[in-house]
């Protein structure tokens, strides 16, 4: 899936447009100064960068220029500025598409989706992923291993979902916890752990030896596709 970075400096908007972006099967990264983020661009492989104009450390507009200076990588601009210049500016600075705060992270989303369809690095995530031998309806919400229908409670289909859309990737709770059970949620994150050992025991033919959901003990948790794995071995 494609890798996203947002670039702003109010904690509150990256962790919204974080959450947002996840739950729709991409990988988030985030820098809070213009520094921090020219030194990602170049870190990561970044498919499309969100980039708010107003910086502590340097403007969003040197960023763009900067980041123009060695890539073609779509930017999409974030600003309290709503005039035909401002934003007739950003575009030829070199930005793909230009969006005024305050602004819907719904709609966000949706333009994320049309500069990578644009720039041919957008990957619809399959509604029937097949792994090993479970069958996960996303639209559906529904999960057959070996041809029988599972019961599955909501957070666990949102669990299961969620590191599907990232196989390989390795999860905190605490991240587990925002995409589960939402940003407003006060309990303990070990309430994770109890929803992860609940699925185990729906999806695996040996919960304690798991095939799927695979602990890293000090890291978080990861959902393995055993054909890949057996492919990189």
């Amino acid at each position: 899936m494609s890798s996203i970075l947002i670039v702003d400096d109010e904690p509150q908007i990256l962790d919204i447009l974080s959450s947002y972006l996840k739950k729709e099967g991409y990988h988030v990264t985030t820098a809070a100064g213009g520094r921090e983020a020219l030194d990602r661009a170049v870190t990561y492989p970044i498919q499309l960068i969100i980039l708010d104009l107003m910086l502590p450390d340097m403007t969003g507009e040197e960023v763009c220029r900067e980041i123009r200076k060695v890539s073609r990588v779509p930017i999409l601009m974030l600003t309290a500025k709503s005039g035909e210049a401002d934003r007739i500016n950003g575009l030829e600075m070199g930005a793909d598409d230009y969006l005024v705060k305050p602004f819907s992270p719904r709609e966000l989303v949706a333009r994320v989706r049309a500069i990578l369809r644009r720039t041919g690095e957008y990957h619809e995530l399959s509604d029937v992923v097949r792994v090993g031998n479970l069958v996960i309806s996303l639209s559906e919400k529904s999960v057959r291993k070996n041809g029988q229908t599972l019961e599955i409670t909501p957070n666990e289909f949102r669990l299961l979902s969620t590191l599907i859309r990232h196989i390989g990737r390795i999860w905190t709770r605490e991240e587990l916890v925002i995409e589960v059970l939402g940003l407003d949620y006060i309990g303990s994150d070990r309430t994770i752990d109890t929803h992860i050992k609940n699925l185990r025991q729906k999806i695996e033919e040996d919960p304690k030896q798991p095939t799927y959901i695979k602990t890293l003990y000090g890291l978080g948790y990861r959902f393995d596709d055993p054909a890949r794995t057996e492919e990189n071995k």
